[in-house]
């Protein structure tokens, strides 16, 4: 087999005080942090479609890379040598797992039998190198944004035989998934919104959305496929407006249909600033509510209005994300996927491995920070603070629900005006300062 990324050893921890740009300076995946291994709290994974597939082009402007993997007699075997690639680099960078859209791996063809049978062939050699290996499958999905035919949606599309191809290109996704032995299923609605309400039934396309789910369910079960389903919020872009918007639009229609138990949510860092929250906003709301199942990695530019999807490099963000991905449990099927891209200039193959090195020591930093923070519980013994009436018998009985609105009316009355007690943002800011 050809080797693709020449020049290139294993990439290993080196420690902070190492110049070497190919290695990592924070992240040791054999450390131990609160008990578990590096590599178990944070389960790397990278994204096959931006890291093996993306070329540098935009809105504005076509490719700006070439890779010698994609240059073949046929697609297949650029296809293949694609593949070859990825785990090579996979193996090279240590990480464990991996992501994919169906059409990132292998292409399309003159119809959707043909399409099938390339894809079958691609993840025989996907599983190949999976066994001679070890890296595993995170989670894939299918692509039903690309092509023309879903330009009005896939499952909420006003065609019920787009409806229906869609329905088809999922279930094939899944099975390549289970056969993979894949850890986890996203649904990626790219396109399931609309651009214009004129032109709209949204109660009709929630309810087509729901259909197409509650059948992914049933034949997940049929297959005995165990990998948890997620739903990846997103609120807009490409079309005005998404129906799994944020992480409480995306609640909301689960309980709506009856998905609660069926669905976990894939978090991404960019979509939650473009949905007007920050990055640990969303991981609060799902994690308080038991749907924290995965992360897609990464950031925006706060000046720049789409899906920039570049790589995290903010200790801030990192740190603030481990906070919360460790108070509720850790990862359980999920992990960290760099859903990232190389910016437009960036061209060269080393640049790969500098992009995955710089977050993964960015999150390595993160967890340290957040372990520390939570080891001194510094921050919730002030929470706790906030919060201790409601410990009390005047709180319990309002959370227990023994109080009325006559009871609490009285309790006003006889009391008179409630002291009010500072929020110390500032400090606790400052003392976040410390730890990172």
């Amino acid at each position: 087999m050809a080797e693709h990324f020449p020049g290139i050893a294993k990439i290993e921890y080196e420690g902070p005080g190492s110049k070497n740009p190919l290695s990592f300076k924070h992240y040791n995946a054999d450390e131990v942090v609160l008990g578990k291994t590096m590599e178990d709290h944070m389960r790397f994974s990278v994204c096959y479609w931006h890291t093996m597939q993306g070329l540098g082009q935009d809105m504005f402007g076509v490719n700006t890379m070439s890779r010698s993997f994609h240059i073949a007699s046929d697609p297949i075997r650029a296809a293949e040598q694609t593949m070859e690639a990825a785990f090579e680099f996979f193996q090279k960078l240590g990480v464990k797992y991996w992501c994919f859209h169906d059409r990132d791996i292998s292409p399309e063809a003159g119809s959707l039998a043909d399409t099938n049978r390339n894809l079958d062939h691609i993840v025989d050699l996907a599983d190949s190198l999976q066994n001679d290996t070890g890296i595993k499958t995170l989670w894939g999905t299918a692509c039903l944004f690309v092509n023309p035919r879903y330009m009005a949606g896939a499952a909420t599309n006003p065609s019920p035989e787009i409806f229906a191809y869609g329905a088809a290109q999922i279930k094939k996704a899944i099975e390549v998934t289970h056969r993979l032995n894949g850890e986890g299923y996203v649904f990626w609605g790219g396109r399931e919104g609309y651009d214009t309400l004129l032109n709209t039934d949204m109660k009709q396309e929630a309810d087509q959305l729901a259909r197409m789910l509650h059948m992914a369910v049933d034949f997940k079960k049929s297959i005995g496929f165990e990998g948890q389903f997620y739903i990846e919020p997103k609120p807009q872009e490409p079309t005005k407006h998404q129906y799994d918007y944020d992480c409480q639009s995306c609640h909301a229609f689960l309980l709506e249909y009856g998905l609660e138990n069926d669905f976990q949510l894939n978090i991404e860092a960019n979509h939650a600033t473009l949905s007007g929250h920050t990055f640990h906003h969303e991981l609060e709301y799902a994690g308080a509510r038991g749907l924290l199942g995965s992360v897609d990695a990464n950031r925006g530019d706060y000046l720049i209005g789409w899906d920039t999807d570049q790589f995290p490099t903010d200790i801030y963000d990192t740190t603030m994300a481990m906070l919360t991905i460790l108070k509720y449990g850790g990862f359980k099927a999920g992990g960290l996927n760099f859903d990232a891209k190389l910016r437009r200039q960036s061209t060269d193959l080393e640049d790969l491995f500098h992009a995955h090195i710089g977050g993964m020591d960015a999150f390595a930093r993160g967890l340290k920070t957040a372990a520390k923070i939570m080891e001194d519980g510094v921050l919730e013994g002030k929470l706790t603070e906030r919060y201790a009436g409601w410990s009390g018998d005047l709180g319990q009985s309002i959370i227990t629900g023994r109080a009325s609105l006559e009871d609490l009316e009285a309790h006003a009355l006889e009391s008179g005006e409630p002291e009010k007690s500072s929020g110390r943002q500032e400090m606790l800011e400052n003392i976040l300062n410390e730890y990172i």
